[in-house]
């Protein structure tokens, strides 16, 4: 779970996937990625960890979705991997996610879509506008089988550990280029739709993020065009 300036909802997150995970019986530690974070995202998570025995903090000097990502899962040591936000925490997607994991087919990520069949997306217009858009470009560009990429995921870590240490993205594309590095190495990545409101606005302008964006899936083209894996 990476944290950014998350002061306000870092609590309730963290409490709500410790008790749901406690209940269900599951054996479980909870990575928490602090990074860059300006408010008293840190207080909290410190707080918290001591409360938690489950809970494990990690933290890092700037504020990057992805790297903060990819420290998690090289901290994690379990044999499946759960990404949360800390404004999206879905139990419910969790756990059709590891029965998918577990079910004949073994996918190596489950997504969880905001945009596939039965999925619901309250967000704001202009916020399921950019997604839709997005998810085109990823589709036209780089051949993308699922319906996005961005969001909560389920992971068997060993069918993506050797992706995780290739891939070069990060901030927002990071989640972007595990999926489309596990769909080129042939890997099953599968989707279940999700039901996501907005909790806070996105902790980066959408006008600093576009300009990024394009600039980070250029670069990742010109990656994925080279490399073999």
């Amino acid at each position: 779970m990476p944290a950014y300036n998350e002061a306000q909802y870092l609590a309730t997150a963290i409490r709500t996937v410790h008790d749901g995970l406690m209940a269900r019986g599951h054996q479980f530690e909870l990575v928490v990625v602090e990074n860059g974070s300006v408010d008293a995202t840190d207080e909290v998570l410190n707080h918290l960890a001591d409360e938690y025995a489950e809970v494990r903090r990690l933290s890092l000097p700037e504020p990057d979705y992805g790297l903060a990502l990819r420290q998690g899962f090289a901290a994690a040591v379990g044999d499946h991997l759960v990404i949360f936000d800390v404004d999206h925490v879905d139990l419910d997607f969790m756990d059709a996610a590891l029965a998918r994991l577990a079910s004949p087919r073994r996918p190596a990520i489950v997504l969880g879509s905001k945009r596939g069949p039965g999925a619901v997306d309250r967000r704001p217009r202009h916020r399921r506008v950019i997604t839709a858009v997005f998810s085109t470009l990823i589709k036209v560009v780089f051949g993308l089988g699922v319906p996005d990429t961005h969001g909560i995921k389920v992971l068997n870590r060993r069918a993506v550990e050797p992706l995780v240490e290739v891939c070069r993205s990060r901030s927002d594309l990071f989640g972007t280029e595990l999926v489309l590095r596990a769909e080129r190495a042939g890997l099953l990545v599968d989707h279940l739709p999700i039901d996501v409101s907005e909790l806070r606005a996105p902790r980066s302008p959408i006008l600093h993020r576009v300009p990024r964006t394009l600039v980070g899936l250029a670069r990742l083209r010109w990656a994925l065009w080279f490399d073999r894996v």
